[in-house]
Order: structure tokens, then C-alpha cells, then sequence
């Protein structure tokens, strides 16, 4: 009796066991499916890998996120297709010259006793740079001026011996060739003269070259040779080159198509060309001097010169400049800014404003840039208006909303703030409920 009531006591056990086990499955898979019906209707997020649930307004952020769309409109910045006069120019690359460069040599020997200026300073036309020892030049200028006077002596007393003879001649008390005799000594003296003169303005010419001085006006480079050093005249190295930049060339090439252009441009008038040193903020103006008379056949383009005061020294000798030739005035061009134009597998293109706001893309052909406009050729209209800031986020379609610029025509909310304040309240309401 006793083991059966065990065996009774032990069913009844393992049935309870087997009764709440069965309770605690129907519970768990009651609560997956309430949280996957509130996981559907938004309520709550998706349960993360540590087990929780996430906030509906994170599942929404990673749900935008995985779509690669974004969520709501794409602040963007816009402007209008315009249409203006915009000059036609020829862009080019090309190097500052200095107007005249003179290389300073000696042209005698000697030895450099002073240097009259810095490296690097301007210098004025006659303005003494160097001094070369001037002591021997000066003996050898008076030796010239004495062996000057000794011939002017002997030309005088040669003059008076030919009056003298030609009385006696007169008289017949000498012959013709005695006469004749005197006459030539006479001549004589005068020729040594001559020459004596020449040397004495030789001698005074070679003691003026010992002070050497500037023959244009510019800035000194580095100086070769020192003071205290031996210079011979005429040697290979020059002691100092100086190079004028007031005014100053600028030399560029164009390509062989534009020189019919250019030259009919020219026949009719200076021609206004601008040069933009690197890191400048606007450019120097000057005008064409020089067309080359012949193309360079290996590159197809023909050698110009312009010409500029640079009187604020803003070009400089050997510098590259960014050229302008500005050609004529290009009227009713089609301008965007620069900034709005895209470059894409298939070429240029921008992003144009819809009236519903959302954009589209748009290829486009630019003719060419002025500044910070680029001149649209096809693809555009005037009054139109283009993505000039934010094209990063855009794609065909997205709506987009204007920040600081023009409002986009024919949407009663173009700037997105009501529907965003929409999309607010439904999640407050959900987050409530």
C-alpha cells in the first residue's frame, strides 16, 4: 500500500512539472508574437545583438541609413540661370620678361675698389655701381696730355719755319725744294697733333671707364665679383646683370585658329590683355605690343608679347602669370557660377531645381569660364534654377529645400518645414500611444 501511494504522489508531481513547463512555452510564444506585431505597427524598435529592443525613432534612422536615401528634403543653395554680356577672352599660361636686361662688365683692367649699391636694389640710369683703381688711367692721361702739348709746340715752330721759307721762295734766295722741305715737316707736326689728340680723348675715355655706371633704369641682381678683386675688360662673367620691370613684357602663346582673330582685333585697336600672378587678387592690365611672324609648326600656336607699367611690381622677371586676351564682348551668354557645374562618368552636368522641388539632373555643355561664371552653351534656359551647394546628397528626384538662396517656383511649402513638423507629430503620437 505504502509504495503505491509513492508512485501516485511521484505522477502527480511530474504532471504539475509538465503542466507549468507547457505554461511558461505558451507564454514565451505569446510574448515574440506581441513584440512582432509591435515591432510591425512601429511601437518599438528591432531587438538589438545584446537582446534589446531599440527606440522607433533609432529604427527609423537605420532604416534611412540602409536605404541610401535620405530622410526628409536635402538643404541645398540655388541660383538663376542668367543671361548677360560676358567678354570673350583667350586663356593662357605665360612668363614675365624684363624689358631690357644688361649683363655689367668692365671694359678696363683693374682692381674693384668700391661697390656703390646692395643686391637687389634699384638702381637709376647713371648711377655709379662700381670703381675700379683709377691711378694708372689718370698718369697715363697726363703722359697724353704732355705728348699733346709737345706736338702743338713742334706744329708751331714747323709753321713758322714754312712762312719764313716761303718769303725766302718769294725772293728766289731758296729753291722750290728746300721749300718744299719745310713744307712737309710742317704737315707733319700737324699730323702728330692729331694723333696725339686721339690719345689724349683716348686716356680721358679709359679713366672714365673706370667708375662704372648704369645705363637703365632696374633692380641689381646677385654681384659676382667683390670689391678688392682683379677684373679684366670684356670677361665672360659679368659683375652684375640688371633687368628693367617698369615697363615689363609678358610673353604667351595661342593656338593658330584665334590669329586671324587677333590680328583683325588689332588692326582695329589696342587690344586690353591681363595677367594674374599667382595668389593675386585681381590682375594687371596691360596691352598687345608683338605677333610673332611665324607659327611654331610642332605646336600650333603663335608667340604674343603684351606690355604693362607694373608700376606696383606685381609681375616679376621670369614669373608664370595666368594670360587674358580679352577678344570682344559676348552678349545675351547664358551664365551659371562655376560652382554649380558637375563632372560625371558622362560629362558635365548640374542639378536643376524642379517646381515641386525636387531635382533633376541635367548635362550640360560650358563654352568657356569668366571668373567665377562658366557659360553654358546647351542644357539650360534663362530663369532656371540650379543646385550651386549640397550636389553631394542629390540624386534624380530628391526633394531638396532652399537655405539662403531663391525659393523654387510653383510648391505652396518649398522650404519642407510643415512636413517636417508633420513627421514630429505622428512620432510623438506614436511615441505616446
Amino acid at each position: 500500500m505504502v509504495k503505491v501511494a509513492c508512485s501516485g504522489r511521484l505522477l502527480l508531481n511530474a504532471a504539475a512539472l509538465a503542466l507549468a513547463l507547457g505554461g511558461l512555452a505558451i507564454l514565451g510564444f505569446s510574448g515574440q508574437e506581441a513584440r512582432a506585431q509591435a515591432e510591425k505597427s512601429g511601437k518599438i524598435g528591432p531587438v538589438d545583438k545584446s537582446g534589446k529592443s531599440g527606440s522607433p525613432d533609432k529604427a527609423a534612422g537605420k532604416a534611412g541609413k540602409a536605404g541610401g536615401r535620405p530622410q526628409g528634403p536635402v538643404p541645398v543653395t540655388v541660383a538663376r540661370v542668367m543671361q548677360q554680356s560676358i567678354p570673350v577672352r583667350i586663356q593662357a599660361v605665360g612668363s614675365a620678361e624684363a624689358h631690357a636686361t644688361v649683363a655689367i662688365k668692365a671694359r678696363v683692367d683693374g682692381q674693384i675698389m668700391d661697390v656703390r649699391f646692395q643686391e637687389g636694389q634699384e638702381v637709376r640710369a647713371g648711377s655709379v655701381l662700381f670703381k675700379i683703381d683709377p691711378r694708372p688711367f689718370e698718369a697715363t692721361l697726363k703722359q697724353a696730355e704732355a705728348n699733346h702739348q709737345r706736338d702743338l709746340a713742334q706744329l708751331a715752330q714747323a709753321q713758322r719755319q714754312e712762312a719764313r721759307n716761303l718769303e725766302l721762295l718769294e725772293k728766289n734766295f731758296i729753291s722750290k725744294e728746300a721749300y718744299a722741305q719745310f713744307k712737309t715737316g710742317a704737315e707733319m707736326a700737324g699730323a702728330a697733333v692729331l694723333a696725339s689728340k686721339a690719345a689724349l680723348e683716348n686716356a680721358r675715355l679709359q679713366l672714365e671707364y673706370t667708375t662704372i655706371r648704369a645705363p637703365i633704369d632696374g633692380y641689381s641682381g646677385r654681384i659676382h665679383i667683390q670689391k678688392g678683386n682683379l677684373v679684366k675688360a670684356n670677361d665672360a662673367a659679368p659683375l652684375v646683370v640688371l633687368n628693367q620691370v617698369h615697363p615689363i613684357n609678358v610673353s604667351f602663346a595661342i593656338p593658330e585658329q584665334s590669329l586671324a582673330t587677333v590680328r583683325k582685333q588689332l588692326a582695329s585697336g589696342p587690344m586690353q590683355v591681363d595677367a594674374t600672378p599667382p595668389d593675386a587678387d585681381k590682375p594687371v592690365v596691360g596691352k598687345l605690343v608683338f605677333i610673332d611672324n611665324a607659327v611654331d609648326t610642332t605646336t600650333g600656336t603663335i608667340k604674343l608679347k603684351a606690355r604693362f607699367e607694373n608700376r606696383s611690381n606685381a609681375l616679376w622677371p621670369g614669373q608664370f602669370v595666368t594670360v587674358s586676351l580679352r577678344l570682344n564682348e559676348g552678349k545675351d551668354a547664358l551664365t551659371v557660377p562655376s560652382r554649380a557645374v558637375q563632372t560625371g562618368p558622362n560629362g558635365q552636368y548640374v542639378f536643376v531645381v524642379n517646381p515641386d522641388t525636387s531635382v533633376a539632373l541635367r548635362p550640360v555643355t560650358v563654352q568657356r569660364s569668366e571668373g567665377d561664371l562658366a557659360v553654358i552653351a546647351t542644357g539650360l534656359v534663362m530663369g532656371e534654377q540650379v543646385v550651386t551647394q549640397g550636389q553631394l546628397r542629390l540624386t534624380p528626384g530628391t526633394k531638396v529645400v532652399v537655405k539662403g538662396g531663391e525659393k523654387p517656383q510653383g510648391d505652396a511649402r518649398p522650404q519642407g518645414v510643415d512636413r517636417e513638423k508633420d513627421v514630429d507629430r505622428r512620432t510623438n503620437r506614436d511615441r505616446s500611444s
